[in-house]
């Protein structure tokens, strides 16, 4: 390691490397290609900044700075923004100059600053290939690039973007991808733009999340947001992120958690660069404690103190679930990631769960009691209890004293103080999955018989409420009714018979044909297989429905032996010729119905028309007639 980045570390108190850190820079793998899969928060960028070193120093400390020599190529502006923070101190003392291009920022200003000269550049994949494409950036002294979070660029559909920046990149460079992940469109990129990658996973991988604590609340299907403020309120963490799927939900979010008294802000696609900026960095400062952002908007980002990272609405894949809960649990931090389950979507948290290979605390959301309770402990923890109270405090310390009794000013002081904070939302009860429920044992008992039995129709729905109403019993008196053949057997709790015989006040016959009769000892019950079920009929089909097919028997195949005999040959028939299909009773062809020429078409009594009858021989057609001949027809009957 070189010298000045060792200063670097150690005045920022990095007593040991990460196991990421430690493996990129093995002196074996010095300028080898690496494929790196580690966890988020291992500390990658701080990592692939050590393992870049040995390329881009030729000793101690960079010449003047010219055309980039390295490439830091992140996927959001966030991201990039905070790797060029990190490398800045990390190469301070060897006078490395870095820049940026982003998206969202001025290109004018990025232009003059890569005119200026740059040692490492550190951009998003859409504005460096702007700048590639304009000219006014310069790729062939590159010795280096790094693709952090590739995974996340491939699903963010940079593929292009990238295969045109490792194009234009010499192909003598060195080339590093670190990716939480490696599926198979990371694999395929390796394989295309690396020579000969060493493939290297963190020791921490095998452990995944080891400091996060996970945990499941079940919520009623109403209380998921009210859950969300009792969670942020439980914790109290000093800083808290809580993520959401689209722009809409964040937006709610935000507003519902301002309105409450927290000190919130948003982090999505539809705000300005200077406005994700200023959300960020009031975080930072501690002008706002919770966070509530989207997946893409929320990738890579690392901020101080987060403790607590609330998943609002589950996400899409468990790829997704690690990188939400990997912001926080960093650097040897402890954190906590909260998953709001309600009945709905708790099949598919544990899915993501499992596929994610993380266990979770199954638990429902802290009650407002539970809440309360949290703040009054953290209230007697405060260290401000056991100093020893100034003179200007003790002097009002016993004014108060002669004005109210201890109890009020315990009483007062316990009142401002959670005036302070939002107060906590009451949940609804949590529907619980469904659990099948276990007979206990039903303990002393007596038998009795009634006549009639399965060949008289008798069920037992049938007998049990007429015992409760012919003997003043509850249902939970009577146990087990078994129909016999002739007789059914009826089992009622010992405490209960006494009452039971009372109330009959000597009745025998309970129903019309139903004798009871009281058994000495437990029956022997026989049980008789269940009847066949009946075939239910096919079912109704509609109209042009094709009928349902029978089931074909098997065939079965016969010796030569058991084959009939052939049937002989039929001679040839001689070939008739085909017959039309008889005609309709009562049908004549046209051609019979009338003989000779056909009457003429148009007016009857036109000149023409007239011509042609006489000739013809015919009588001409009386006026308001037709040529055809009239049918005679019958008289009507007077009426």
């Amino acid at each position: 390691m070189k010298q000045a980045l060792a200063d670097a570390l150690q005045e920022r108190g990095y007593d040991t490397l990460t196991p990421v850190q430690q493996a990129v820079t093995e002196p074996e793998l010095e300028g080898r290609d690496l494929l790196v899969s580690a966890q988020t928060g291992s500390g990658k960028t701080v990592g692939f900044g050590l393992a870049l070193a040995p390329t881009l120093l030729d000793g101690e400390t960079f010449d003047d700075a010219a055309e980039p020599l390295a490439l830091i190529i992140a996927p959001t502006r966030e991201l990039a923004m905070q790797v060029k923070r990190e490398l800045a101190w990390l190469y301070a003392k060897t006078g490395a100059v870095v820049a940026s291009c982003v998206g969202g920022m001025d290109m004018r200003d990025e232009r003059r600053a890569l005119e200026r000269g740059a040692h490492i550049v550190v951009a998003t994949p859409g504005r460096l290939r702007d700048h590639i494409m304009r000219g006014s950036i310069d790729l062939t002294r590159v010795r280096g690039i790094v693709l952090d979070e590739a995974d996340e660029m491939l699903d963010l559909g940079f593929r292009e973007d990238l295969e045109v920046i490792l194009g234009e990149a010499p192909e003598t460079r060195r080339t590093l991808m670190f990716s939480a992940t490696v599926p198979k469109g990371i694999a395929a990129l390796a394989q295309s733009y690396q020579k000969d990658a060493q493939r290297v996973t963190a020791l921490a991988e095998s452990r995944q999340h080891a400091d996060i604590e996970y945990r499941l609340m079940q919520v009623a299907p109403q209380d998921a947001e009210n859950a969300i403020i009792n969670v942020l309120r439980y914790y109290e963490a000093p800083n808290a992120i809580v993520f959401a799927n689209t722009r809409a939900m964040v937006s709610r979010l935000t507003t519902r958690l301002s309105n409450r008294g927290f000190s919130v802000v948003a982090l999505s696609g539809e705000l300005t660069q200077s406005e994700r900026t200023n959300a960020l960095q009031a975080m930072r400062d501690g002008r706002a404690r919770i966070c509530v952002a989207t997946d893409v908007a929320a990738r890579g980002i690392d901020l101080p103190g987060l403790d607590l990272v609330v998943h609002a609405e589950l996400p899409s894949n468990h790829e997704t679930l690690l990188h939400r809960s990997g912001r926080t649990g960093r650097a040897g931090r402890k954190g906590v990631s909260v998953l709001i389950a309600p009945p709905k979507v708790r099949a598919k948290a544990q899915r993501l769960l499992g596929w994610a290979k993380v266990s979770a605390e199954t638990c429902e959301a802290p009650s407002a009691e539970a809440v309360l309770e949290r703040d009054e402990t953290r209230m007697l923890a405060d260290p401000a209890w056991q100093e020893q109270p100034s003179d200007t405090e003790q002097a009002a310390a016993a004014r108060l004293l002669e004005r109210f009794s201890p109890e009020q000013i315990a009483a007062a002081f316990l009142r401002l103080y959670r005036s302070r904070h939002s107060a906590p939302e009451e949940l609804g009860a949590v529907q619980m999955e469904k659990r099948q429920k276990t007979r206990a044992e039903f303990g002393p008992s007596v038998w009795f018989s009634i006549s009639g039995g399965r060949a008289a129709g008798a069920e037992p729905r049938h007998y049990l409420p007429m015992l409760c109403k012919a003997g003043d019993l509850d249902r939970d008196a009577i146990g087990a009714i078994r129909v016999q053949d002739r007789e059914t057997f009826v089992e009622i709790r010992e405490a209960a018979v006494e009452g039971f015989l009372k109330a009959l006040d000597g009745r025998t016959e309970i129903e019309p044909g139903a004798v009871l009769t009281r058994l000495a000892n437990a029956p022997d019950i026989k049980t008789s297989p269940r009847p066949p079920m009946k075939s239910k009929p096919a079912p109704h089909r509609g109209k042009g429905a094709k009928p349902a097919k029978s089931a074909r028997p098997p065939h079965k195949i016969k010796s030569p032996e058991d084959r009939p005999d052939p049937a002989p040959e039929r001679p040839a028939a001689a070939a008739k010729p085909k017959r039309k299909p008889p005609a309709k009773a009562g049908h004549k062809p046209r051609e019979q119905t009338r003989k000779g020429p056909q009457p003429p078409v148009g007016k009857p009594n036109s000149k023409k028309n007239k011509a042609r009858r006489a000739a013809d021989g015919r009588t001409p057609t009386p006026k308001g007639g037709d040529a055809r001949p009239h049918r005679a027809t019958k008289k009507p009957k007077a009426r």
